[in-house]
């Protein structure tokens, strides 16, 4: 499959596409996510045969959650906050380690409509990607409800894995 703007033909889901490339590369994946409660993993896993690479999924909410079960820095959330692209490394890095998968990915942000602020609006989100040889955070500035940052945001997770895999 070419990496562009096409996903999948006829009734192939963003997902669907994404889990062929990681069946035909034999890799696996786990991903930690805070804003969008499962949303990833659960996009994964609609998928028929996902175990052969989706291995973990973990929803780290809270900020002892990613301490305790990504091994998040509590000065990282400290010094950068929750929604960081540090934060969103090392949770990236900690499912990885944890789940001894090949890809490790996370997603943090604010998906609203409260907790924002000037500095961190919402629809602020970070996705983090990590192999043993790539390490990419990228931000997003996502418009809309909750529900549809959520969505963007495991749409950007989605293209992430897409293009580098």
């Amino acid at each position: 499959m070419k990496k562009g703007k096409i996903c999948g033909y006829d009734d192939e889901t963003f997902e669907g596409a994404v889990g062929k490339i990681l069946t035909k590369k034999r890799l696996t994946i786990a991903v930690a996510e805070s804003c969008t409660g499962g949303l990833l993993a659960d996009r994964l896993t609609d998928i028929s045969g996902s175990s052969k690479y989706f291995m973990s999924g973990v929803i780290a909410y809270s900020d002892e959650s990613k301490a305790n079960m990504l091994g998040v820095f509590p000065d990282s959330i400290k010094r950068y906050g929750a929604v960081s692209k540090q934060v969103a490394l090392e949770m990236a890095k900690g499912i990885k380690h944890f789940a001894c998968v090949d890809i490790g990915l996370s997603i943090t942000g604010i998906a609203g409509p409260t907790g924002g602020t000037k500095a961190k609006p919402v629809g602020l989100v970070y996705v983090a990607f990590v192999t043993d040889k790539k390490r990419i955070v990228r931000e997003f500035r996502f418009k809309g409800s909750r529900q549809e940052i959520k969505f963007q945001a495991s749409q950007a997770a989605l293209d992430i894995i897409r293009y580098n895999i």
